[in-house]
């Protein structure tokens, strides 16, 4: 499917569009898309709140929220990168979508996803400077180093998730431009190829290898703050620092068990494409939703911001009646 165009310089057939399956021979999957754009319209409504408090409240203008900030920035941008195209494509059926379109969709949700990892190893060391080294917490983690390492990040990750990205164009579609997945997905797409595709490969795994890279040093600095609060004698102690981390092991949980699931499961047994479909579409939608839901109601600082918000509209509109 889809109309092939031979780039005669380079002898590389590149395809005008491409054909995105999405769920196939199930009954009622159109319930499904529309499900998955309820959760779109309630992560941006949720991560907006959040930047909006965020970049308001002043008193929120320290290191650890400027982390919560970027995570929430890429919930935002996943969101948004991924569903509206898939609702384009299932619900309005716009299956073909063009190549270099395509491109640039794979780009922003690999981007955003990768910077969601970044955001949460980042929370993780917040944590472990404050419980495990806090008496140095204010002079390592401050707002300038907070905000390059952002910086350094958000560069390094554009360039990283390029090179796969960039590596598709050299890569013939001769015999199938049928995109086995709900988006422009990497590895469906590399292995449709009838060239060498040994550079997207490698470049596959080491983007697998630094995505599973985050939660194993997420781990390891838990590890630590766990043998740091082993030191400390007193119960009460003990549960003061951890519910410090309860918000953060949350959206660990949230944004990595579905995904090692899935990974596991495609290991062990051999996934259908419409499970791995579901399966990868949840795991990429539902943690743009829990994440700001989870940090609002979990973090004492939000919850009084709202609170303070409702108490000032309240009283304008009392004032504004009398």
């Amino acid at each position: 499917m889809g109309t092939l165009n031979i780039n005669v310089n380079s002898s590389v057939v590149r395809p005008e569009y491409f054909f995105i399956t999405g769920l196939t021979g199930l009954p009622y999957s159109l319930y499904y898309y529309i499900f998955l754009f309820c959760i779109y319209i309630i992560a941006v409504i949720g991560n907006s709140a959040v930047l909006l408090i965020l970049a308001f409240d002043r008193s929120l203008h320290s290191p650890k929220y400027i982390a919560v900030f970027n995570l929430a920035l890429a919930d935002f941008g996943q969101a948004n990168a991924l569903i509206p195209s898939t609702m384009k494509t299932f619900l309005f059926g716009s299956q073909y979508i063009a190549y270099s379109a395509c491109l640039a969709n794979m780009f922003f949700v690999y981007l955003f996803n990768t910077i969601q990892c970044v955001s949460l190893v980042v929370l993780a060391f917040d944590r472990f400077v404050a419980i495990c080294i806090p008496l140095r917490y204010h002079s390592i983690v401050t707002n300038r180093v907070m905000s390059s390492v952002f910086f350094v990040f958000w560069m390094l990750n554009t360039f990283l998730v390029g090179l796969p990205v960039s590596a598709i164009t050299r890569l013939s579609f001769c015999n199938s431009t049928v995109i086995q997945s709900f988006f422009c997905d990497h590895g469906p797409m590399y292995k449709m190829a009838c060239n060498d595709q040994s550079i997207n490969s490698f470049l596959a795994k080491l983007i697998t290898a630094s995505y599973f890279a985050a939660p194993m040093i997420i781990f390891l600095s838990y590890l630590c703050i766990f043998f740091a609060l082993s030191k400390i004698t007193s119960w009460e102690e003990r549960i003061k620092a951890l519910k410090t981390c309860v918000s953060h092991l949350l959206l660990v949980g949230v944004s990595y068990i579905p995904i090692i699931f899935m990974y596991i499961t495609a290991i062990m047994l051999s996934l259908s494409p419409n499970a791995r479909i579901i399966s990868s579409s949840l795991s990429y939608a539902a943690s743009p939703m829990l994440n700001p839901i989870i940090y609002v109601l979990n973090t004492a600082e939000d919850k009084n911001f709202i609170r303070t918000m409702f108490k000032k509209k309240s009283t304008s509109i009392v004032h504004g009646s009398l």
